[in-house]
């Protein structure tokens, strides 16, 4: 049988095996020998051999505690992060079998690991050498379509004019997704120090509601603020600016003319929290879990200019600054996004 491969174990029944028989022997030796008080005599004995059968059990349970105590910890520090950690079995049995396939478990793990940090590395490189790339083309081409708009300004060709317009505007998308990616990248490599300051909450969401002020104007719709003015967050004020830009650029895209976004933030003992609101169209339930994937569009959004990186990013700096992000909505009524960052 396997369960007696381990050394411990054979031990364990051949010590329990010798206290029986020699119980057994020296009882049927007083009982041929008619010794008198022979009973009592067994009675000892058995209570001996029972004392020491339960000082085996107990020293063999202790060992297999301190053993299984050790691999509890060895699985504790690789959960913690120690990639190097390994459980000794240099021993036979059932349990020994279980520590080596533990072992291979966590070598076929480290393995993948490897190979998924390599794959996203060598993602990050392409994608941001690309990106490089394309901005010096992309350059060149506001340039010259400068160029054909001023050229068609000046001899009053209306339909070039319009297409250099829609070109622009292509140009611009492009631009976007370019420093979108760059961005991105960037904070997925940890390349990026955040420059972590003490800011006051309220002139970062005015300085947001001012970015986005004429637009808002433009198409009928306000922006609102609300938050007491001495909540203050640790935080790197440009990034933290283009997360909450994200958002609020987001709801403008999703509300109609006499829309309100409303920009919120409150102190708690624990947590600073800022929402954005919208009464736009919703999003549908099937999006939910979804909107914060790279590059992943509804087939019931009715957006045809947005790329799908921009609440990706918002969650890449939000998580970079150790904060959680929240989405609620409701189709029809509108969405809120709700950012909590630790204190």
């Amino acid at each position: 049988m396997r369960i007696f491969a381990n050394r411990k174990i054979q031990f364990l029944f051949g010590g329990i095996l010798f206290c029986v028989l020699g119980f057994v022997l020296i009882a049927a030796a007083l009982v041929r020998l008619h010794v008198k008080n022979a009973a009592d005599y067994i009675i000892v004995c058995g209570l001996c051999m029972g004392a020491v059968i339960l000082l085996l059990c107990y020293g063999y349970f202790r060992e297999q505690h301190k053993i299984m105590e050790n691999a509890i910890s060895q699985i504790t520090e690789y959960i913690a992060g120690n990639k190097s950690v390994s459980i000794e079995c240099n021993d036979e049995g059932e349990l020994y079998r279980l520590f080596h396939e533990v072992n291979s478990l966590v070598a076929i793990l480290n393995a993948h690991a490897e190979n998924e940090k390599n794959a996203k590395k060598f993602l990050r490189n392409t994608i941001s050498d690309i990106s490089h790339q394309l901005k010096t083309p992309l350059a060149a081409l506001n340039i010259y379509n400068g160029l054909i708009q001023d050229e068609a300004k000046e001899k009053e060709l209306s339909t070039i004019q319009e297409f250099s317009l829609l070109s622009e505007q292509e140009l611009d998308r492009i631009e976007t997704l370019v420093q979108s990616l760059l961005k991105i990248t960037k904070l997925d490599a940890g390349t990026i120090l955040l420059d972590m300051t003490l800011e006051n909450v309220s002139e970062l969401a005015e300085d947001i509601k001012k970015q986005f002020l004429f637009r808002a104007g433009q198409e009928g719709k306000e922006i609102c603020l609300s938050g007491r003015e001495e909540v203050t967050l640790l935080c790197d004020r440009n990034w933290i600016m283009e997360a909450v830009g994200n958002l609020v650029k987001n709801a403008l895209d999703h509300t109609e003319k006499g829309g309100m976004i409303r920009i919120e933030w409150r102190a708690f003992p624990s947590i600073v929290q800022i929402t954005v609101k919208d009464n736009g169209s919703g999003i549908h339930p099937e999006d939910l879990h979804h909107i914060f994937k790279r590059f992943y569009r509804s087939r019931f959004s009715k957006d045809t200019q947005g790329i799908g990186l921009g609440l990706s990013l918002t969650k890449a700096i939000v998580e970079a600054h150790n904060g959680t992000i929240e989405v609620d909505s409701m189709l029809g009524a509108g969405t809120s996004f709700t950012i909590n960052f630790l204190i």
